[in-house]
């Protein structure tokens, strides 16, 4: 008869361990799933692209003049830059559209060991005429048949100044973008797009539409192309 209460006990016990096991185990399987859930997501990129016009034209334009004298060298580069404002006076430019940008002077000796002095000058054109800064790159041969020898490297420069005018658009396109191809994911694997867990914006391109020209005189585009990537992380439900 004493032993009855203690097997009772011990019943009792195993029990309250039972349950105690079955419930944990249920608890923990079912906080296993939750995580598992919680953890489903796709990660996708999203592209927005637009093209658009320059707003300022730049131009550099460098030329130089040799002389045995020094007063004569530079006599032929103030000739120049007289050429120079003359045809973008005739084109209908400002004159404060063109300024002087730099300045140098050498000298060496030729192989007859007579003495040489080079003036090289630059001038800079800078504008917001996109279409009349067009026009003066199409007849630049004038300045040669004007007598003016131009150096390598003085092509005109389009650049777009306005990118964050269009930046908030454009991310709201890239997202949207990247949403629609999770979507497809999610319709593949049977599920639904969710919220975003995580964005990044990738950086912002800008390029000339057609490619960027190359060589002497020549100059890109006012054509340009702008272009960013996002990588968005979306929930899965």
């Amino acid at each position: 008869m004493w032993r009855e209460p203690v097997t009772r006990r011990w019943l009792a016990s195993a029990a309250i361990v039972a349950g105690g096991l079955v419930v944990g185990g249920f608890l923990l399987g079912d906080g296993l799933v939750r995580a598992k859930e919680a953890d489903r997501a796709v990660t996708v990129r999203g592209l927005s692209e637009r093209e658009v016009m320059a707003d300022l034209a730049t131009w550099t334009i460098s030329y130089s003049s040799t002389a045995t004298d020094l007063a004569a060298a530079q006599a032929a580069v103030d000739r120049d830059t007289s050429s120079i404002e003359a045809f973008f006076g005739d084109l209908g430019f400002p004159a404060d559209a063109l300024e002087p940008t730099g300045v140098n002077v050498s000298y060496y000796t030729d192989n007859q060991g007579v003495g040489r002095y080079t003036v090289r000058q630059r001038l800079s054109l800078r504008t917001n005429d996109i279409e009349r800064a067009q026009d003066a790159v199409k007849r630049q041969a004038e300045l040669v048949r004007r007598g003016v020898v131009l150096e390598d490297g003085s092509g005109m420069a389009y650049t777009f100044t306005e990118l964050d005018a269009i930046k908030p658009a454009m991310i709201a396109e890239a997202t949207k973008d990247a949403r629609a191809a999770a979507q497809q994911f999610a319709e593949d694997s049977g599920a639904n797009v969710g919220s975003i867990r995580q964005a990044t914006q990738g950086y912002f391109s800008i390029e000339a539409r057609d490619g960027e020209a190359a060589g002497w005189g020549v100059s890109d585009s006012p054509h340009k192309k702008v272009r960013v990537v996002t990588t968005v992380d979306f929930s899965l439900d």
